[in-house]
């Protein structure tokens, strides 16, 4: 029983990380009024480790710990009651003790005690004179020793345990995961992150029924966690509403994910949240010592996005997806320099052209980005991070802005040219954005006729109030409004019906195989353009890459195309070169033949 005792002692001493730790003033204060109060020389905060005992703070005492074998603070730890040797001569049990024989003849204790009723060790005063405690003195003692106390849960406490869940915190989380890689290096184990709940559904939570109703979530799944986990095994809230935990040691891969698989089941079917929370698990496999401990909970916190959409709610870290977010993550902070630079973006221009007369009555700007670093970085890969961030404001207008900048640029070189530019969902809540246009075009004495927003389906659908209500206010102002990449969206005819657009674009997913196409996907771009038309809209067909195609979308009554079969996207002064001299070859058909 006592060696048991001795072992969650000294857990909870090694728990609290205090061991080996610098000086700190908050101690040293109280060790210094503990020698003031008595009079003496030496006083210190002594905890007691295995095999000595380390001075956390110390007055007059040069080294930082002595052995715990015949020290009188073992004695005030394990009994966790307070000593005073009056006289070390005297006392047969410390008379010849390492103190004793240093020359301490005085000793006075009161035990640090932590709530659960632990001995950590003893706030002491040492003299070099025999004398008596008053009990003045005494309880002064004992005063500062919860004065210790107090500031070691203190600083345990403080961004290490969470108040609702009461578990450790991520801060206390990468310590562990520290200590596992020095004490268990070369070691596998899996680290776990659980996922109570998307961002989403802890706003409805909020929105609903209040804080207090998540809160209830997180320490109801604390509870539950901790009861599967069983004893000796800690469990850490690693976000409002993630914890995270480690597995045993060298455990089967498989086997473990199965066990993951049904507890986490019994735990949601008990859930009172389960109908409106989704739990997800992410699980990533590590050497102790071989990886970084952020990387581990970096990884198993990725894997449990992931499992969003994988079967069963738990995926294992993917080391390709990590690279692949890692770059999104880098590419969305270097895409803020670029809008600042000057140097990096640019718009190239598409022609668009009308079918029946094979004329260029258009184009289309779109946007690239020449990284310093990566080089051309495609508008694929980085303008959906965008989209989704705060920069989607600033870089439709600097789309917008240098646009119209080419419009001015062309009309004053008797170039009048129509051009289109793309916004995004995002752009759909900025209550400003058609006066900005607006207000651009004006200042640059330019028709508000030649330009022309783009807007794709998706978006329209995805806030279906905002956007009708935007469109209008283009089209009262005389711009001209687009539907992009028609026939990908979700949209109802109803509501395209209402639209105040002139013009839909058939995604390029429908075109590129038009002239190999046969049967249904013919039957299908053939109904988009007439039903295209029965709305009232103009139609352009996106992404034409052969004279076949051309001339069957022309046969469809499709008005006008682009795509690489008339011309690839150019520089600003390509795209007139190429102008002139389509214009000078009189090309009516460029893809009759």
């Amino acid at each position: 029983m006592r060696n048991r005792h001795e072992t969650s002692r000294l857990d909870a001493l090694h728990q609290l990380k205090l061991l080996d730790t610098p000086a700190s003033e908050s101690f040293d204060r109280i060790t210094r009024m503990a020698s003031q109060i008595f009079g003496l020389p030496v006083a210190a905060v002594s905890l007691t480790d295995h095999d000595r005992q380390w001075f956390k703070s110390r007055v007059g005492v040069d080294h930082c710990s002595i052995p715990r074998a015949g020290a009188p603070c073992a004695e005030v730890a394990e009994s966790t009651q307070a000593l005073v040797i009056e006289d070390f001569l005297e006392d047969p049990d410390y008379a010849e003790s390492p103190l004793g024989r240093a020359g301490t003849r005085f000793y006075a204790g009161a035990p640090l005690v932590t709530n659960e009723g632990y001995g950590l060790g003893a706030l002491c005063v040492l003299g070099t004179e025999p004398r008596k405690a008053s009990s003045a003195e005494l309880a002064a003692l004992a005063d500062l020793a919860a004065m210790v106390m107090a500031q070691i849960e203190l600083q345990h406490a403080f961004g290490r345990i969470d108040p609702i869940s009461g578990m450790p915190t991520r801060n206390q989380f990468r310590e562990d995961l520290m200590d596992l890689a020095r004490d268990h290096a070369g070691k596998q184990y899996f680290a776990v992150v659980v996922d109570l709940a998307r961002e989403d559904q802890i706003s409805r939570i909020t929105r609903a029924m209040g804080a207090a109703r998540v809160d209830q979530m997180v320490h109801e799944a604390a509870q539950a966690l901790r009861a599967a986990l069983g004893p000796g095994r800690n469990a850490y809230q690693v976000g409002t509403a993630q914890f995270g935990f480690i597995s045993p040691s060298d455990v089967e891969w498989s086997d473990y994910i199965e066990l993951l698989r049904t507890s986490f089941a019994s735990m949601r079917a008990s859930s009172s949240v389960r109908f409106v929370t989704n739990v997800n698990i992410g699980v990533r496999s590590f050497v102790a010592g071989s990886v970084s401990v952020d990387d581990v909970i970096r990884g198993a916190t990725s894997a449990a996005q992931d499992a969003r959409e994988a079967e069963g709610a738990i995926a294992l870290y993917s080391p390709a997806r990590d690279i692949a977010h890692r770059r999104q993550y880098g590419l969305l902070q270097d895409f803020g320099t670029a809008l600042e630079a000057g140097n990096q973006l640019r718009l190239v221009y598409q022609p668009r052209i009308d079918l029946s007369t094979g004329a260029c009555i258009g184009a289309e700007a779109l946007l690239r980005w020449r990284h310093p670093v990566l080089g051309d970085v495609s508008p694929a890969e980085f303008i959906p991070i965008i989209e989704q961030t705060s920069l989607a404001r600033p870089t439709t207008q600097w789309v917008l802005e240098t646009a119209m900048d080419q419009l001015a640029a062309w009309q004053r070189g008797g170039l009048a040219m129509t051009l289109s530019a793309n916004i995004s969902a995002a752009n759909l809540g900025e209550a400003d954005l058609s006066e900005r246009i607006t207000t651009g075009l004006a200042r640059r004495e330019l028709p508000f006729s030649c330009l022309e927003i783009e807007l794709t389906e998706s978006a329209i659908m995805d806030q279906p109030d905002q956007a009708l209500a935007m469109l209008r206010r283009f089209r009262d102002a005389g711009v001209c409004l687009a539907i992009d990449d028609f026939g990908t969206g979700h949209s109802s005819l109803a509501y395209l019906q209402r639209l105040p657009a002139q013009i839909v674009k058939i995604d390029q997913t429908f075109i590129r195989d038009l002239s190999r196409a046969t049967g249904s996907d013919f039957a299908l771009v053939e109904t988009m353009i007439g039903l295209a038309h029965r709305l009232g809209y103009r139609v352009v067909a996106e992404g034409v890459e052969t004279a076949k195609a051309a001339v069957i979308l022309e046969e469809l009554g499709c008005e006008e195309a682009q795509g690489f079969w008339f011309a690839r996207p150019m520089e600003a002064d390509q795209f007139v070169m190429w102008l002139s001299d389509r214009r000078e070859a009189s090309l009516a058909f460029p893809y009759a033949a």
